[in-house]
């Protein structure tokens, strides 16, 4: 049971289950966000721009069931513009690090610039070879 314990305790410490328990935290609040982005300036605009149409209140009543199909669209919306945002996050993460690999080719790739030392003995070098 300790041997347990102790596996867990390395598990949970580990880097990559804090980040994944922060990401889900801020996604989270992120998603409240976008919820609000979308139920309280977006929709309204579609709204309008469809005649005054309220989604919120899109309903079709089949017996006694209630089939609010508004919710729906509002739902879908609320996810072409989560997963647009996180694309767009994402390709410019991308981007960055991308980036940041070619800075760091290129300082590799280069050679280094001697420093003055080295450059004051190979001219002490070359003038005692005249």
């Amino acid at each position: 049971m300790k041997g347990f314990i102790e596996e867990f305790k390395t598990f949970a410490v580990k880097g990559n289950v804090i980040d994944l328990a922060v990401a889900v935290v801020i996604g989270a609040a992120f998603g409240k966000i976008v919820s609000s982005l979308v139920d309280n300036i977006i929709m309204p605009l579609v709204g309008v721009l469809l005649g005054g149409v309220s989604f919120a209140g899109m309903s079709y009543q089949v017996g006694e069931a209630m089939i609010t199909y508004g919710v729906f669209i509002q739902a879908i919306v609320d996810f072409v513009i989560v997963a647009l945002v996180i694309f767009m996050v994402v390709k410019a993460i991308n981007k960055a690090q991308a980036r940041g690999k070619k800075e760091e080719e290129a300082e590799e790739a280069a050679p280094a610039e001697p420093s003055e030392e080295v450059k004051l003995l190979r001219e002490i070098r070359d003038n005692l070879r005249r």
